[in-house]
């Protein structure tokens, strides 16, 4: 299923600054960025449970925030673009 992440993470300390770059390397391991603090992942129901631990483990809840959408197996019809920095088809081979 493909899950939407964004995240808001507190950068007014170091520590908050090391949060953000914690996150966002998690999420890369998972998908791909499509935003500054969003990204598009493309996960089975357990890799999704890991990774939202993994997350919320790493945020600080009194400062961050994250939001999961789950837009399903079906999703090209939900996702539309506009604009420069097309995402890469997640289900097509990707060739380097």
């Amino acid at each position: 299923m493909l899950v939407l992440i964004t995240y808001d993470v507190s950068t007014v300390s170091s520590g908050g600054k090391k949060r953000l770059r914690k996150v966002a390397k998690e999420c890369q391991n998972y998908g791909q960025r499509v935003q500054n603090s969003v990204f598009e992942c493309n996960l089975d129901a357990s890799q999704f449970a890991a990774l939202k631990f993994k997350l919320a483990d790493i945020i600080d809840k009194n400062q961050d925030s994250l939001r999961f959408y789950q837009l399903g197996k079906n999703y090209k019809t939900k996702v539309e673009h506009i604009g420069i920095k097309e995402s890469i088809d997640l289900d097509s081979p990707i060739i380097f």
